[in-house]
C-alpha cells in the first residue's frame, strides 16, 4: 500500500546492501573474567541466529539534502558502531550486526523500501531491530517495516505508538518532496489509507524551529506534545504518567530518537544542532519506562553526522542510548 515514487527526481541510482564489516567491532580486551565488552560478544547475523537485539544500519543523506540541511548522516551507522564496540557487555541475550541498507545518490523511496523489506525479515525471525541513521527519513522506512509484519501476522488495525524524541515534528507535507522532515506526515498518511489509527508522540519539541502551521498539524493529528522547555526535573515525572497513559492505548511501540533533540553541547555532530534541547539525563528515564513496556518492537536513531561531531561526544551519545535500549535485564 505503501506509494514509493520518487518524488522530484530523476535519478536513476537504486539502494544497494552493503558489506557486513565486522572489523569495526573492535576495543580493549580485560583479563578479568565476566568482562566482556561489545566488540567481544557481538555476531554477525545468520538466517539461524537465535532471537536476540540486531543493530541495521541506514547509510542515507538523500533526505537530509531535500530538506536542505547539512549531510553526512549516512556515515553515522560506521561511527555509531565503533563508538558502541568497547562498551561493557551487560546482555543476558545475543545480539547481533545486520549490515546496511545504503541509499545510494537520491533514489531515497527505493531505500526507504529496502529498509522496509529487512526490518520486517528481522521481526518475523522474533529479533528486536535498533536501525542506526542515517537521516530522519529513516522513520519512514522503520515504521513501514514494523506494518508490513504486522500485516503479516495478520493484524487487522494495530494501534502502532509512535514516540520521536524529537526537536521538530518532521511533519511537513511530503506532496512536494519527501525529506528528512515530512516521515510522519507520510506515516499519518499511510495509516489513513489502511485504516489505522495514527498515534503519536513528539517529545522534545523546540518551538523556535517548527513554525505554526507545524504545530497546527500537529494540533489536527492528535499529537502528544511536548516542548523542550517542559524537560525539567521538576516536571519529569508528569511527563513519564503522560508518556504511560500513552503507551496503555497502544498495542505496539516504535521508538524514534533524533539526535538534534540533545543540546548541542551533548550532539554538536548532527545536521541541525539544537539551541537548548534535551539532556540525556532527561531522557534516560523515559527510555527505560518505553523500554520495559513490553510493547517496544522496534527502535531507530538518527541524524548522526560525524563530519560534524566534536571528540566523538554525539557518536558516544548514541552508542549510549543504544546501549539502554539492548539491555534485557
Amino acid at each position: 500500500m505503501a506509494n514509493n515514487s520518487a518524488s522530484n527526481s530523476t535519478s536513476t541510482s537504486t539502494s544497494a546492501e552493503t558489506a557486513l564489516d565486522m572489523s569495526l567491532w573492535t576495543g580493549r580486551t580485560d583479563p578479568e573474567p565476566n568482562s566482556e565488552r561489545w566488540h567481544q560478544k557481538i555476531q554477525p547475523l545468520s538466517q539461524t541466529a537465535a532471537p536476540g537485539c540486531a543493530l541495521l544500519g541506514f547509510e542515507s543523506d538523500a533526505g537530509v539534502a531535500r530538506n536542505q540541511g547539512r549531510t553526512g548522516a549516512a556515515q553515522g551507522p560506521t561511527a555509531l558502531r565503533k563508538a558502541l564496540a568497547p562498551m561493557a557487555w551487560h546482555r543476558t541475550g545475543p545480539a547481533y550486526d545486520a549490515g546496511n541498507v545504503r541509499c545510494e545518490g537520491d533514489a531515497l523511496e527505493t531505500a526507504q523500501q529496502t529498509l522496509a523489506d529487512h526490518v520486517s525479515a528481522l521481526l518475523n525471525a522474533e529479533h528486536f531491530p535498533i536501525v542506526l541513521g542515517g537521516g530522519h527519513e529513516v522513520a519512514y522506512g522503520s515504521w513501514l517495516g514494523l506494518a508490513q509484519h504486522l500485516a503479516d501476522n495478520d493484524e487487522k488495525a494495530p494501534r502502532i505508538g509512535i514516540i520521536n524524541f524529537d526537536a521538530h515534528f518532521d511533519l511537513r507535507d511530503p506532496s512536494h518532496v519527501r525529506s528528512s522532515g515530512t516521515p510522519f506526515t507520510q506515516i499519518a498518511d499511510e495509516c489513513a489509507q489502511r485504516g489505522w489509527p495514527f498515534r503519536y508522540a513528539c517529545l522534545g519539541v523546540s518551538r523556535a524551529a517548527n513554525t505554526r502551521a507545524l504545530f497546527s498539524r500537529a494540533a489536527e493529528l492528535g499529537v502528544m506534545v511536548r516542548e523542550d522547555r517542559d524537560f525539567q526535573p521538576a516536571h519529569l515525572e508528569r511527563i513519564q504518567r503522560d508518556l504511560e497513559r500513552f503507551m496503555v492505548r497502544c498495542d505496539h511501540l516504535y521508538l524514534t530518537i533524533d539526535l538534534d533533540v540533545l543540546p548541542a553541547g551533548e550532539a554538536p555532530g548532527v545536521s541541525a544542532p539544537a539551541a537548548r534541547g534535551v539532556s540525556l539525563a532527561l531522557i534516560e528515564p523515559l527510555i527505560d519506562a518505553i523500554r520495559d513496556s513490553g510493547k517496544l518492537r522496534l527502535a531507530d536513531l538518527a541524524e548522526l553526522n560525524p563530519a560534524h561531531d566534536i571528540d566523538s561526544r554525539t557518536a558516544r551519545s548514541a552508542a549510549r542510548l543504544v546501549f539502554q535500549l539492548a539491555l534485557d535485564t
